[in-house]
């Protein structure tokens, strides 16, 4: 074959092949050059205009329009002594109101009790801003506590709190990195039974990671990071980076074996390159357009999660059709070791022994277990993850449930924003007005609400306390009420006078509405691009239906196992694991069913090639799902709930994708389908003639054609 006339994917390896430490110079100037121009151009951060969704995202727009936008705001509590507390406060609020942080501070507030004294300190810029300054107010509490030892003064507010869950979440990834690593390479050494090959996988994902992080740094430009980036490029590279390694690698070694030393190092990269190679462009193509149905969620946490997802992907399908061929060359010439041809144990035998000689019975009953599973689905309960969910180990969320069981107004703060044409400011005023007495008299709100104007008395700010955890059933009446009875007899009813309520339990409210109202679009145009890209790969409509059906069983059984455990998940969890969950079932969905191809290209007849092309891939694809799984579990150790909800059920996913999906309901639906299985392909015709082809293998060592790109 001319080298020309050869596929992108095999002339790429090729090219790494004939010149190994080049290509590995490549790489890794590759992986230097996004780290430098990534760490140059710097992170964008998301603003509060980024996460702006529906009624509250319109009030928060408004009141900036009106110079009224939320600052941060740090709260102080000190408690002990009256007298003693009321230096402390003297001393604090001289201190904070030189720092240049500090917008104003407000005078000291005593609790109900008399227990504690409040003193609420307000930074200058706006309300994301208040991380990167809050670290200066926080020493001068500190220096208040050393001052005064005898009370308790401690800070805490959103900044604080936030400071406080990064610190943490670097906290868990580093646990997370000490779990799977080991683990990882404990896993690969068994696979591999040698040390060289087994660092071979580990080396490439590491560094595909980096390469990602720094992809998403340039990334970030165009959409902006919420944050959650690296957690998912680590959670996503140590899977797929090994997964895509893995797969190539082991093609490698069975075309060594077969080859029985015959063939140079450079010959064996190009027969894995053929097959494994495309396989990996195409799992990595399927992650990649699946995950990109996020962005269609219009929301800048789901599109930090594509966002990471894709650029490590990218880096990853990158390393396994560049260094990887490399180090197999300069490996291969360094070794005299040959592996012995591998063929299914008897393990696996015995397993596909089912769906081989009862596949309907196989098929009905692994198809009932997968639904059974599903069904704790129908309950799930959704909640957006606040300070009311995140681990009390952090010291400032410690201080804001004390802050909030002495001044319990502080827990909700709902924001009615009003805006009025100019000749309407008396109506809007009276309005308010009105709306202050009926907050006053309804057992829902409590204190005295405050109210803000803009310097032309068009637009109102008006803070409007509640008592109740913010997850709590009366939040939501609380905002419920305001929105369909309060307002609409006050403000609602003067026209010129537009009114929406935000805050904290709004902007919850606004973002699960939000959400649900995405569901439909991006579950619809996932299950689209899943199965066109199956048809286009595999050219066959049943194939890229049965996929699809399989890839929603392994979906809504492992959110039905996830609800089980956890019974309230956060709001972002399902739609991402659904995105997620379907691009990597494309991995294993590609590699088995082109092992079935070939088998049907050498020769064999449908049931056969079916039940060869499963046990064949059967080794490296639980190895795979030992990897995957060992990555995706060690999150279910953190302290942050979605990540460990998106731990436990990716875990799940793939554990029954790999073993009950790949080894039971899809050998024996094919084996139902029979030639069927293949429509309107070519191939139902090839296996008409299958006998004529039978043991017409030839020691040329030509590698089969894989799946069509």
């Amino acid at each position: 074959m001319l080298l020309e006339r050869k596929p992108p994917t095999v002339r790429a390896a090729m090219w790494s092949a004939t010149h190994p430490w080049r290509a590995i110079g490549c790489w890794l100037l590759f992986v230097a050059l996004c780290l430098a121009v990534g760490s140059a151009v710097g992170t964008r951060n998301a603003t509060s205009a980024d996460y702006r969704v529906g009624e509250a995202g319109r009030a928060e727009a408004i009141a900036e329009a009106g110079e009224l936008r939320n600052r941060p705001v740090e709260r102080v509590m000190i408690s002990g002594l009256a007298e003693e507390s009321d230096t402390a406060a003297r001393e604090l609020t001289a201190r904070m109101k030189a720092l240049p942080e500090v917008h104003g501070v407000a005078s000291p507030v005593r609790s109900a009790d008399g227990s504690a004294l409040l003193v609420s300190v307000t930074m200058k810029g706006a309300e994301l801003d208040g991380k990167a300054k809050v670290a200066a107010l926080t020493a001068q509490t500190d220096a208040v506590q050393r001052a005064h030892p005898a009370l308790r003064v401690e800070q805490t507010g959103t900044a604080s709190i936030g400071k406080g869950v990064d610190r943490q979440r670097g906290q868990d990834l580093a646990l997370s990195e000490a779990i799977t690593f080991p683990v990882t390479l404990v896993t690969l050494l068994v696979v591999f039974g040698s040390v060289i090959m087994a660092g071979v996988p580990l080396l490439l994902a590491l560094s595909s990671i980096a390469a990602a992080v720094g992809l998403s740094m340039l990334a970030s430009h165009l959409s902006p990071d919420a944050g959650v980036g690296t957690n998912v490029i680590l959670l996503i590279g140590m899977a797929v980076g090994v997964d895509y390694t893995l797969f190539y690698l082991k093609r490698e070694r069975e075309e060594r074996a077969r080859a029985g030393g015959r063939l140079s190092p450079e010959a064996l990269v190009e027969l894995a390159a053929a097959t494994s190679g495309r396989m990996i462009v195409v799992s990595g193509l399927a992650v990649i357009v699946s995950t990109a149905t996020l962005y269609l969620a219009t929301d800048v946490v789901f599109s930090s999660l594509a966002t990471g997802t894709i650029v490590v992907v990218l880096a990853s399908v990158i390393s396994s059709l560049t260094a990887l061929p490399a180090l197999l060359v300069l490996i291969g010439r360094r070794t005299s070791a040959r592996p012995k041809q591998a063929r299914a144990g008897r393990l696996w035998d015995a397993l596909l022994t089912p769906a081989a000689r009862r596949p309907g019975i196989t098929l009905a009953a692994s198809v009932l277990v997968m639904v059974v599973l599903s069904l704790p689905l129908l309950g799930m309960e959704q909640r957006v993850l606040n300070k009311d969910s995140h681990s009390r180990e952090i010291p400032a969320l410690q201080s804001y449930d004390r802050l909030t069981a002495a001044f319990p107004e502080l827990r909700i703060r709902h924001q009615v924003v009003a805006r009025a044409t100019s000749g309407r400011r008396a109506e809007m005023t009276a309005a308010l007005r009105e709306l202050v007495r009926r907050t006053r008299h309804d057992p829902l709100y409590t204190g005295d609400p405050a109210l803000r104007l803009s310097a032309d008395e068009t637009v109102a700010v008006l803070d409007v306390a509640s008592p109740y955890r913010l997850s709590s059933a009366e939040a939501g009446r609380s905002l419920d009420r305001l929105r369909t009875v309060h307002l609409p007899a006050t403000l609602g009813a003067v026209e010129g006078v537009e009114a929406y309520v935000s805050g904290d339990v709004a902007r919850d409210a606004d973002y699960l509405a939000h959400q649900n109202a995405k569901l439909p679009l991006v579950g619809g145009a996932l299950l689209l691009v899943t199965f066109a890209m199956t048809v286009a790969v595999f050219r066959s409509v049943v194939i890229g239906a049965v996929g699809v059906v399989l890839n929603v069983l392994s979906a809504t059984a492992a959110m039905g196992v996830l609800t089980l455990v956890f019974h309230t998940v956060g709001s972002r969890v399902p739609l991402f694991l659904l995105v997620i969950l379907f691009g990597l079932s494309m991995d294993y969905q590609v590699f088995v069913v082109s092992r079935i191809k070939e088998a049907v290209e050498r020769g064999l007849g449908h049931r056969t090639a079916v039940i060869d092309g499963v046990a064949r891939s059967a080794s490296v694809v639980t190895s795979a799902a030992v990897v995957m799984v060992t990555v995706f579990a060690s999150f279910v150790f953190l302290h942050l709930a979605e990540m460990r909800q998106i731990g436990l059920g990716l875990a799940v996913a793939v554990l029954l994708d790999a073993v009950v999906v790949r080894v039971l309901i899809l050998p024996a639906a094919l084996v139902l389908l029979g030639r069927r299985s293949w429509w309107p392909g070519s191939y139902s015709s090839r296996l008409a003639v299958s006998g004529e082809n039978a043991g017409r293998q030839t020691a040329t060592y030509s590698a089969p054609s894989g799946p069509t790109l």
